[in-house]
């Protein structure tokens, strides 16, 4: 069994901070890519910030300058810091990871529940 558990949301004003934080646990041999994602109402999941095992980022354009990705890889946990918030980043942010079970043979992806980011005007 492995999970995923999302933490950091929550009701920040326009300009303010938050930082989201993702464990993975479980019976883990290894995790490649670990990601954020985001869904605001009415609107489709999108990528938001991905990192790989080694380090390696890459980020959605809104997002570039104001959000940073970074991971742990020794607690398994991946983090979002997230500065100079907007309204228009208000949503559910989920993370994702690529997970290697012990004594699986291949990777899986695997979500968190979501937490929820409110950005008041």
């Amino acid at each position: 069994q492995v999970q995923l558990v999302e933490s950091g949301g929550g009701l920040v004003q326009a300009g303010g901070s938050l930082r989201l934080s993702c464990a993975a646990s479980g019976s883990i041999s290894s995790i490649n890519v670990m990601g954020w994602y985001r869904q605001a109402p009415g609107k489709e999941r999108e990528l938001v910030a991905r990192i790989t095992s080694g380090g390696s980022t890459n980020y959605a354009d809104p997002v570039k300058g104001r959000l940073t990705i970074s991971r742990d890889n020794a607690k398994n946990t991946v983090y979002l810091q997230m500065n100079s918030l907007k309204p228009e980043d208000t949503a559910v942010y989920y993370c994702n990871a690529e997970i290697l079970r012990r004594g699986s043979y291949f990777y899986n992806t695997y979500w968190g529940q979501g937490t929820q980011v409110t950005v008041s005007s």
